[in-house]
């Protein structure tokens, strides 16, 4: 699209009128997008074996289900231990 004769970047078009807009506001929705945000930065070092988001997902997954195995899995009864203990002397 050519521009005319004298036409400057700051100029409206006659159709449009200032009074149509509101004031610009900076940073208006800045709360909202660092409040529902989750992009998640990894240190240089952290990051360097992990190729792409993906891999990330996929052993944080494993991680998770690594924690969740471990944590249902009961201690052995002291019971038990106390009973064997005796029964060495």
């Amino acid at each position: 699209m050519k521009k005319g004769e004298g036409s400057t970047a700051d100029e409206m078009r006659a159709e449009y009128k200032r009074s149509d807009f509101k004031k610009l506001e900076c940073g208006k929705f800045y709360e909202k997008v660092v409040v529902s945000s989750n992009v998640v930065v990894l240190e240089p070092r952290v990051a360097k074996p992990f190729p792409n988001s993906a891999n990330v997902n996929q052993v944080l997954s494993s991680l998770l289900e690594l924690a969740q195995q471990v944590s249902r899995q009961t201690p052995r009864s002291t019971r038990t231990r106390a009973k064997a203990a005796r029964t060495c002397y």
